[in-house]
């Protein structure tokens, strides 16, 4: 086989949530071999062998000096996303780490650098701007048919607070919160889609549960530097669902129980304290007692992160579970991107496309850290009550065809 097309080997540092949902994509995608893992959770490395064949190592060293290891997926909690770039970075090893890419503008430049002087690569994600509508918005915006990005309105009304968490989940300070955890999400896309460059960020959070002493809401305005606009607008307290707005499919591309945030906050309430809410969320996980593998087909939807609507001069485009809907002066039409053999293939094609056709990233380090920049602004402007003005912003990189 051709070396250059051989399957990426992948080592996974982090077996909890993050890998859990990744696992439909990175253990069926034929351009993905799962070759070793560490947790700390030695059941969770125990069970990756067994499920996968890979090596289970003992140590995040380990793990990134392994020879057979040529990029690792950094997916461990938020605080340490600095620290295992950097390990890994020393080993030689190219990194997708999971969103958000740290929590400061600091780290983010550390983590660049020690990549740069290892000469590896880096891609940041998996935010829901890798998803197939999104890239298809970009380039029927690119066509230059129906004018330039004039406004964007994105929001989303999930059940987020009140799914399992572990204490630190539920710490500002620690990467806790709908802005480190959610806001990536929104500020990705709506930075793809209308030029990559925010001016400034006026904003308000809202934190109303003592219970849960973080942000559960926020909204922002951004302002780009091509004079568009975009509102961004989430909330996780659970009581509206925004996914009926989105055909009833839920954020992960399946069809959505009318019923889930009721019964999040049912079993949110019946649990005791702290240790056994953290027990809940380990054991949901892989190789948790409660983890059930997902063997259903590729959804026939694409995975979606709320309503968005991009207005441009001549037409607005409202992006779908399946695919963009174009209104404009003839009506309304529906352009369907094509659908991948599994889900988040999205990911995997930037990955394929950076380790094997060396491809520059699009979720690189420097488009990630200015979308920290925007995350951190709507922190700071909830504080202060003032616009902030952004200083690290990057223009959106070119489209990959």
């Amino acid at each position: 086989m051709n070396p250059h097309k051989q399957p990426i080997r992948l080592g996974v540092l982090g077996l909890g949530r993050a890998f859990t949902l990744m696992i439909p994509t990175l253990s069926k995608d034929p351009r993905v071999a799962l070759a070793a893992c560490f947790d700390p959770n030695a059941g969770a490395t125990a069970a990756f062998a067994k499920a996968f064949g890979g090596v289970a190592h003992t140590s995040a060293e380990a793990l990134c000096a392994d020879p057979n290891v040529e990029w690792i997926y950094v997916a461990t909690p938020h605080q340490l996303h600095e620290e295992h770039v950097r390990l890994a970075a020393n080993q030689g090893k190219h990194v997708l780490v999971e969103k958000p890419m740290a929590l400061s503008l600091a780290a983010c430049a550390r983590m660049q650098a020690a990549c740069e002087q290892a000469g590896t690569q880096m891609i940041v994600g998996h935010s829901h701007s890798f998803n197939a509508p999104v890239s298809h918005a970009r380039a029927l915006i690119e066509s230059g048919k129906w004018g330039r990005v004039c406004m964007i309105h994105a929001m989303n009304f999930t059940d987020f607070l009140y799914r399992p968490r572990r204490p630190e989940e539920l710490d500002t300070a620690k990467g806790g919160g709908v802005v480190f955890s959610q806001a990536a999400h929104q500020v990705d896309i709506v930075r793809l889609l209308a030029g990559g460059d925010v001016s400034s960020v006026y904003a308000r959070t809202g934190s109303w549960d003592p219970t849960r002493p973080t942000e559960g809401a926020y909204t922002a305005i951004l302002n780009f530097r091509s004079g568009a606009f975009a509102n961004v607008t989430y909330n996780g307290y659970g009581f509206f669902d925004s996914d009926p707005w989105m055909a009833g499919i839920g954020e992960m591309g399946g069809p959505k129980d009318v019923n889930t945030h009721r019964l999040t906050r049912e079993k949110h309430l019946a649990t005791k304290d702290e240790a056994a809410e953290a027990r809940r969320k380990a054991n949901r996980n892989f190789g948790g007692q409660d983890y059930v593998p997902d063997v259903r087909p590729s959804p026939a939807a694409f995975q979606h992160f709320g309503p968005v609507i991009v207005s441009c001069e001549h037409a607005d485009l409202r992006l779908t579970p399946y695919g963009v809907e174009i209104h404009d002066t003839h009506g309304v039409c529906l352009e369907a991107p094509q659908r991948g053999p599994v889900p988040r293939f999205e990911v995997v094609d930037e990955l394929w496309s950076v380790a094997r056709d060396g491809t520059p990233p699009v979720h690189s380090g420097a488009w990630s850290a200015a979308t920290m920049e925007v995350c951190l602004a709507i922190l700071e402007s909830g504080k202060k009550r003032e616009a902030i003005i952004l200083e690290h912003q990057v223009p959106v990189p070119p489209l990959r065809l």
